[in-house]
């Protein structure tokens, strides 16, 4: 493994990453909006407001995603894996 290998495996890490994170963010983003915006209207001003509707979304949208991501995080373990007991090339 060459070092054009082992940046290869990372830059593919990096985007996995943002992959497997970007629907559980995304609701995460998406609810906190809302529950911002609902404040903002009817002047509630509850800190648990915020934190237990993201938190109950979080999770379930991590229970529906969760095959997704082990699919892709199982396919980049098995790049990886490739690419570093591939034989080098002369």
């Amino acid at each position: 493994m060459n070092e054009v290998d082992a940046i290869a495996i990372i830059q593919d890490g990096l985007k996995t990453a943002l992959i497997v994170s970007a629907p559980v963010l995304g609701v995460a983003l998406a609810v906190g909006l809302l529950i911002a915006f609902l404040q903002a209207l009817t002047q509630i001003q509850e800190i648990t407001l915020t934190f237990v509707p993201k938190i109950i979304a979080i999770l379930v949208t991590t229970l529906f995603v969760l095959p997704f991501m082990h699919m892709t995080l199982a396919d980049y373990a098995e790049r990886a894996f490739d690419l570093i007991t591939a034989p080098p090339i002369p």
